[in-house]
């Protein structure tokens, strides 16, 4: 089985596992592609060139919305976002959004660096890695704002109402680990809903390790795990699940 994992961080500077190693962990695993993504400039910088050095690695480039009041007047940032974005190894942006939850930087901020990015993706052509959490009720109508993106909701845990909103826009859905250990029945039943053709999987690594490995360090090997735990929750067996989302995540990404 080939596995893909949409979503990760393993090229931070405080990543505690060796990067070599947790991909090849990963590929002897069968997770055959990762995206590793970017949340400033920086980090962004060092996911395309982990990229450019891995063959089945890729990179999303963009700034966290905890990082919007940092950077959404730093001209000089977001020009260096659009010469990475410009990178052979780019295949999104992100990971951006609004996080209303922390609020670790303004409302305010927060869309003014998102709708910087969306125009980012637009110019470029690019899919987004969106971060949203309780924040869809300004999230949408800013995104429908710019016609023909599309991409990826990562992380996502809102109800069977937002997914039909989500779904409807020709977004994915990015699934990880808190549905292995999630007790809420709500994210439960939205993770059965998601309609196979729109489902790809991420670890989110280091974050978010699925059940039975809480505790430790997130690693891409584990994006198998939440596959397998996903695919009895939705009655679908793993070999087809495997397929469906690594076509899906092929399919936005435009992975080779």
């Amino acid at each position: 089985m080939e596995f893909v994992d949409t979503h990760c961080h393993i090229q931070f500077d405080d990543y505690a596992l060796d990067a070599e190693q947790v991909w090849q962990d990963g590929t002897a695993a069968g997770v055959t592609r990762a995206v590793v993504v970017g949340c400033t400039p920086r980090d962004s910088q060092q996911g395309v060139a982990f990229a450019e050095a891995h063959d089945g690695i890729f990179a999303a480039v963009g700034i966290h919305p905890h990082e919007a009041d940092h950077y959404q007047d730093d001209t000089a940032a977001l020009e260096k976002l659009d010469e990475l974005a410009q990178k052979k190894a780019t295949v999104a942006i992100g990971e951006c959004g609004l996080d209303y939850y922390y609020n670790h930087a303004s409302k305010e901020s927060q869309r003014s660096l998102l709708e910087r990015q969306l125009q980012l993706a637009s110019d470029h052509n690019l899919p987004v890695l969106f971060h949203v959490r309780d924040a869809f009720d300004d999230f949408l109508p800013l995104f429908d704002n710019f016609s023909g993106v599309r991409g990826i909701v990562h992380s996502f845990t809102a109800g069977s109402k937002v997914l039909e909103k989500v779904i409807n826009r020709g977004l994915y859905v990015g699934l990880n680990g808190i549905i292995t250990f999630s007790k809420d029945e709500a994210q439960l039943r939205m993770a059965q809903q998601v309609p196979l053709n729109r489902v790809v999987l991420e670890t989110d690594a280091p974050f978010l390790t699925p059940e039975p490995f809480r505790g430790k360090v997130c690693e891409l090997k584990h994006v198998v795990e939440t596959a397998r735990f996903l695919s009895d929750l939705r009655g679908e067996p793993i070999e087809g699940f495997a397929e469906a989302t690594t076509d899906n995540a092929k399919a936005v990404l435009k992975l080779v």
